[in-house]
């Protein structure tokens, strides 16, 4: 494998010593064409100048804020100005730019071609940028760009003072219309506030503090009606059981004689002590106006009434009936049992009311609570209008003080300026067309082309050159070579030719050389 590359490698290199004369006169060809093509360029020479931008030395700023504008956008601006329309052909006629092209072109056109040829570029450090102008004469260039960068300090200096007088106009017009919007905005958030005070979301945590306390206060009440219900109960057991033995009492025999059986178990007190235990149940989940409330409540009045309502005695009974009751007028502890049930009813009748005072204020602090997402969106609506209007405000009270006192800097020129810290000087030489480069590319693409061509020749020649390319082909094995043996004859003519073709190309190499060094010496080559 190696020696099969080696052997395509010196193939290829006694190709090219093979073709050596072709690939040489190609390759002066290129260079007499590169050196033709150079002449033959117009020459353009650049000329730059140095501009650096002065802050102001007297700072608005201790009477108002300032916000300071970059260089890249004042020489942007400024850029713009001066390479108009009217800037730039006063130019072109006060140093009598491109002749040819007004001739043959509209005016529009050559400020066109001249606006390519001028480059403003900012230094990336410092406050510092450079103006740059391409022509053909340098003695234009070096006079045209130190023209662009005095044009720089002149409109720098009138576009401020234009810029501070009407900056300032507009910034007082400005700053009384957003004065007026915003007392309106103020306003309209006074009255929503004074309307929704309670509402508010800066409320929401009071009122969810006062709501949790209701809530308590709710409970407790309730669980105190409860214990009131259970001591009712007992109480009514109480009265009943009096009012039993005072009966019982009346219907006793002759001594020694039993008394009646007695009743039955008190179901109707332990069927009211259920109905109220549900009605609370029922209270926690609806309102009082649910069938369901209104069904139970009438249950609890009737049962009430029921037990509530004294024994009617028998009507043949009337004189026995008479003495139970003034035997039960006589019974101290009846008379106190049913003062404490009195009692018992009213503290709950009051409880009952301050239940419902407390159940609506709880609904309506649930309200306020439910009600503050929708403030609170409505609040941060207003309230973001509000911010962008005192933010615009306060910025146009800043800028209207800060536009005064621009101004007044301005009028005596003592605002941000220009100044050439290195004008444009004379350019001794063009630095287009690159003489190294443009002869190193027609270098490069003639020994491409000979190159190139004598691979291509090689490539179309079906001769056969090595004995393994006959061997490949014709399938037989060669079994030996006769090299090719010139006469002297054909020596002498060989030799004879080479020495020819060498002397001129050397010749011709040494004249392309010779004129190079006399073209670069009489100032026509720059390098």
């Amino acid at each position: 494998m190696e020696n099969q590359q080696r052997q395509q490698v010196k193939k290829y290199v006694d190709l090219l010593v093979f073709r050596w004369k072709m690939i040489t006169v190609f390759t002066l060809i290129a260079l007499t064409l590169g050196l033709g093509m150079y002449m033959r360029m117009p020459k353009l020479y650049q000329a730059s100048a140095l501009l650096s931008y002065e802050q102001q030395r007297i700072n608005p700023a201790r009477m108002a804020p300032e916000a300071t504008r970059r260089l890249r956008d004042t020489v942007s601006t400024l850029t713009d100005i001066v390479t108009s329309r009217n800037n730039l052909e006063q130019v072109i006629k006060q140093f009598n730019l491109y002749p040819e092209a007004r001739q043959q072109l509209p005016i529009e056109d050559v400020i066109e071609l001249m606006r390519k040829n001028i480059k403003i570029s900012p230094s990336s450090r410092g406050d510092t940028f450079t103006v740059t102008f391409q022509g053909r004469y340098p003695d234009k260039v070096m006079k045209v760009t130190n023209a662009l960068a005095a044009k720089f300090i002149e409109e720098n200096l009138k576009y401020r003072e234009e810029r501070a007088t009407e900056t300032s106009r507009y910034t007082q017009d400005e700053l009384n219309m957003a004065k007026e919007v915003l007392d309106r905005k103020e306003q309209a958030m006074r009255d929503y506030k004074l309307k929704y005070y309670n509402e508010m979301p800066d409320q929401r945590q009071g009122n969810m503090q006062r709501l949790t306390a209701l809530q308590e206060q709710y409970q407790n009440i309730q669980d105190s009606i409860q214990d009131l219900e259970r001591t009712k109960v007992m109480v009514q057991e109480q009265i009943a059981l009096r009012k039993q033995l005072a009966a019982g009492a009346s219907t006793l025999g002759p001594v020694g004689q039993a008394p009646a059986a007695p009743p039955g178990p008190a179901t109707p007190f332990e069927r009211l002590q259920e109905l109220r235990s549900r009605l609370d149940t029922l209270l926690l989940k609806y309102t009082d106006k649910h069938p369901e409330v209104r069904r139970i409540k009438q249950l609890i009045a009737k049962l009430e009434k029921d037990l509530e309502q004294p024994d009617q005695a028998a009507p043949d009974k009337e004189s026995t009936g008479q003495s139970d009751l003034a035997a039960r007028m006589q019974d101290p502890q009846l008379l106190q049992l049913k003062l404490q049930l009195r009692e018992i009813n009213l503290n709950i009748k009051k409880l009952r009311e301050d239940q419902v005072k407390i159940r609506a204020e709880i609904e309506k602090y649930k309200k306020w609570i439910a009600a503050a997402p929708i403030r609170e969106a409505e609040w941060a609506a207003l309230t973001r209008d509000y911010n962008e209007l005192r933010r615009h405000y306060d910025y146009l009270v800043a800028q209207n003080l800060q536009a005064a006192s621009v101004e007044h800097l301005e009028r005596k020129q003592k605002g941000s300026k220009f100044k050439i810290v290195d004008p444009a000087r004379y350019p001794e030489k063009p630095f287009k067309p690159d003489f190294k480069k443009l002869i190193l590319m027609a270098l490069a693409g003639g020994l491409g082309l000979g190159v190139g061509l004598a691979f291509g020749l090689d490539f179309i020649d079906t001769s056969f050159k090595d004995v393994e390319d006959l061997e490949n082909t014709l399938g037989v094995t060669v079994s030996c070579t006769v090299p090719y043996l010139p006469t002297r004859a054909e020596i002498r003519r060989q030799r004879l030719v080479s020495t020819l073709w060498g002397i001129l190309l050397f010749s011709y190499t040494a004249a392309l050389l010779g004129a190079m060094v006399y073209f670069w010496k009489k100032g026509m080559i720059i390098i």
